[in-house]
């Protein structure tokens, strides 16, 4: 993967800042960039930032092997860029994990990505996770549970 590290003192940073601003005493679950490549954290960051952009999914087995925990309904994470900094403050609102078949038309729609049609989503979507598959040493099957989350933007705000 040629994703850089997460520059932890400006995630550091930027949660203060979201915390101070809105009062809120949440945990931070964690920080994170979208895709497997720099250029692709940082379109899809900016998609989230100034996009449509509000759903992501992932392999059930990068949690699985990687350690760690599915995002949970609530959960406030930092979406990072290509080179490690924090772009924004995302609040997961729904988790469900179910068979890569299984997407439908509203989630493309909600990943924001592309021409937002399922046929697009598939095609950038399948060609991602046989990457990823075979980093993890599996195959590439429609049958491989994915992690599909909804997310809304919370900070910065008016973004």
């Amino acid at each position: 993967m040629t994703l850089a590290p997460a520059d932890e003192a400006a995630v550091a940073r930027m949660w203060r800042a979201y915390t101070e601003a809105t009062g809120t005493d949440a945990e931070l679950a964690g920080s994170f960039a979208f895709g497997d490549s720099s250029e692709l954290a940082d379109d899809l960051a900016d998609l989230v930032l100034h996009g449509p952009k509000r759903a992501t999914a992932g392999l059930l087995l990068d949690c699985e092997l990687g350690g760690e925990p599915l995002p949970r309904t609530g959960d406030l994470s930092v979406v990072l860029g290509g080179d490690g900094r924090p772009i924004c403050v995302i609040r997961t609102t729904e988790v469900r994990v179910k068979p890569l078949r299984e997407a439908d038309a509203a989630f493309a729609w909600d990943e924001g990505e592309g021409d937002r049609s399922l046929e697009w989503w598939r095609r950038a979507h399948d060609a991602y996770f046989t990457r990823r598959c075979r980093e993890l040493g599996v195959s590439f099957s429609e049958e491989l549970e994915v992690v599909f989350e909804r997310f809304e933007l919370v900070w910065p705000q008016g973004a």
